[in-house]
């Protein structure tokens, strides 16, 4: 029999085995394809240059991560499949045949079973394009012309990086068969076996991982201004680092100590599955690391989805505080600009309020504006008295201020306290910061600083007193009619307008967030089915090698339902483990997201945690069910 043959008819009779592989391959091809789809649909381009611009560059970092992602998770799983086959192939050579007729057997089976996957993973890919983009753009809010036909381009793409990445490893794999020897092939399944490890060194691993991660959560949540960038970066790798260390230490450290206990192990059925943990630990900890910094990864892109949601909204809000506002250097500037206005349209919310605007050489405060100004405590209360915003602010004393900047999307300051401005020669501590619009978009280009009325009127001969006056307008559709009149107003009073600022309701510059955040959401559901597809993989795959030790427990007259609670409980601590690490991991990462956001995210961080739970349980049933049946287990 040619190679080819026997290589189709493993294939062909091993199929139903290779099953969960083959789906775990072709969902990575269908998700990467349909991001890839979204790119060259066209879609976004009535959303027009800018927001497609940057549309165009997220869906191409995600589109990079899925990559990244793709290529750990196909090296994952070739091991997995080389692992178990390699007792197999051992077979082989007993009955002739040489190490490089065994490789290109592998090599052709390997090369079926991906084909398969990128044949289901594209046909399935191409036909839930369209309903991927409707529920993208259903998520986003966004109106716009959903394209149902795949583009030939997004299908190249996909299967040339998936082949390339793929051929890979399975070119790697080939190479290890044919440099194997018989012996190792024949023991493949036991060189990973656990061996009982020095309880010292594992409680200094222990210690070291928890250290570790500890330094990572302090990185995380640590408030900075040009360092915050660099502390979250350290904060990943050392929480990534630590996790590894955790499981690899905590983890055998625990089972270890438990099976030291007699009077405890030798209760129920724990003496079954405490030692098949502690068994199998080994090569099983890396896998509940990788997927806890998957799950990690899901509730943090959510949490940013929803982070980004909620920006966008207080952003929008705060642009709408006002339609139009002037800058003036005459206190009757408001008389003319209503006149202008009501021409054709009527005013429902207007404010004024001095300004004393300052050089940036008298003020040295740690953010960088081109123009800085100074707001009377009083008038400013009255402001937000006629206006409706929320004061909540106490008088500031002689040597305190409190900042009054833009809403942005993000902020690389996170540090609110214990900050001193210099303003004028004298200190000032910052009691608070707000973002609230009570100067509206003038907040995105001047830094305010709110200081009581004597020390107004003591820097007033410092700088020059400025008017704003702010007006919010009831029919929008006569924006650009209004915005002309005004602007008429300020061509005849000439240097009497410093400046007029309008805000165009019909603007849609932010529309990409909204689309950031339901790729978020899919990114969420993303890594938290490929975290369960990876451990129910692992496991899957494990109980083959458990069928002969428990068909010979259970001729030992054991009992099947003893087994059977001895799986799941196994199961439990495995799932259970990452699960609790992730837990306590997102509290710290979501926590740091919230302050760079200005976002309480405690209630994403629990709901999404939440679903996470649900999601795994769902996996860990679906893992015991396939165990058992694997492992022989019927009743």
């Amino acid at each position: 029999m040619r190679m080819i043959d026997l290589a189709f008819l493993n294939f062909k009779n091993g199929f139903k085995n290779y099953l969960s592989l083959v789906i775990s391959l072709a969902f990575t091809i269908l998700v990467l394809f349909n991001f890839q789809n979204i790119i060259y649909s066209g879609a976004f381009e009535v959303l027009g240059t800018r927001n497609k611009e940057y549309i165009d560059i997220i869906i191409q970092m995600i589109s990079f991560i899925l990559g990244c992602f793709m290529f750990f998770f196909i090296w994952y799983a070739t091991n997995v499949f080389l692992t178990r086959r390699k007792k197999e192939i051992g077979i082989y050579v007993f009955m002739g045949l040489s190490n490089e007729q065994i490789g290109k057997m592998y090599l052709i089976e390997t090369v079926l079973i991906g084909l398969s996957a990128l044949f289901l993973g594209l046909i399935f890919g191409a036909f839930s394009a369209g309903l991927f983009q409707m529920v993208l753009f259903v998520i986003s809010d966004v109106t716009v012309d959903i394209q149902f036909c795949p583009k030939l381009r997004p299908i190249i793409i996909t299967a040339v990086i998936y082949l390339a990445i793929y051929l890979i490893f399975v070119i790697k794999g080939y190479a290890g068969i044919v440099r194997s020897s018989v012996l190792s092939m024949i023991s493949a399944a036991k060189q990973n076996e656990y061996v009982r490890q020095n309880q010292l060194l594992l409680l200094i691993k222990t210690i070291l991982g928890l250290g570790i991660l500890c330094a990572g959560y302090y990185l995380a949540v640590k408030e900075g201004r040009s360092d915050v960038m660099a502390n979250a970066f350290a904060a990943v790798v050392l929480v990534t680092i630590g996790v590894y260390l955790l499981f690899g230490g905590l983890l055998p450290f625990i089972f270890q100590t438990l099976a030291r206990k007699k009077q405890f192990l030798y209760q129920k059925q724990r003496i079954l599955w405490i030692n098949n943990v502690i068994f199998r630990m080994k090569k099983n900890y890396r896998t509940y690391a990788m997927v806890c910094i998957l799950m990690l990864c899901s509730v943090t892109a959510l949490a940013t989805g929803f982070a980004m949601r909620n920006r966008y909204d207080n952003i929008i809000q705060f642009e709408n505080t006002y339609t139009f506002q002037l800058l003036g250097s005459h206190e009757d500037l408001d008389e003319p600009a209503r006149k202008a206005i009501e021409k054709n349209n009527e005013i429902v919310l207007s404010s004024q309020i001095p300004i004393l605007s300052l050089d940036s050489s008298y003020i040295r405060s740690g953010t960088y504006y081109n123009r800085y100004a100074i707001l009377p405590y009083s008038r400013l209360k009255l402001l937000a008295e006629e206006t409706g915003i929320e004061f909540t602010f106490e008088e500031p004393s002689d040597e305190e201020t409190i900042s009054i900047s833009h809403l942005y999307l993000a902020s690389l300051i996170t540090e609110r306290t214990n900050i001193k401005v210099d303003i004028g020669g004298k200190t000032y501590s910052q009691i608070d910061e707000t973002t609230a619009p009570y100067l509206g978009y003038l907040q995105e280009s001047i830094q305010f600083f709110v200081l009581n009325d004597r020390e107004y009127e003591r820097l007033r001969p410092m700088g020059e007193e400025l008017y704003t006056f702010n007006y919010r307008v009831k029919n929008l559709e006569l924006f650009s009619q209004t915005r002309d009149n005004l602007d008429s107003m300020i061509k005849e009073l000439g240097d009497e307008t410093i400046g007029r600022v309008a805000i165009d309701p019909a603007s849609n510059e932010l529309d990409w967030v909204k689309v950031l955040y339901s790729v978020c959401i899919f990114m969420f559901f993303v890594f938290i089915l490929a975290s369960g597809s990876i451990m129910f993989m692992k496991l899957y795959h494990d109980a083959f090698e458990e069928r002969e030790r428990y068909l010979v427990i259970m001729k030992m007259g054991v009992d099947q339902q003893i087994l059977k609670k001895s799986i799941s409980m196994e199961l439990a601590a495995a799932y259970g483990a990452t699960f609790v690490v992730m837990g306590i991991s997102s509290c710290f990462s979501i926590g740091a997201l919230g302050k760079m956001m200005y976002t309480n995210l405690g209630m994403v961080n629990a709901v999404s945690v939440i679903v996470v739970l649900i999601i795994l349980l769902v996996w860990y049933f679906l893992s015991v069910k396939a165990f058992m049946k694997n492992a022989g287990i019927r009743k």
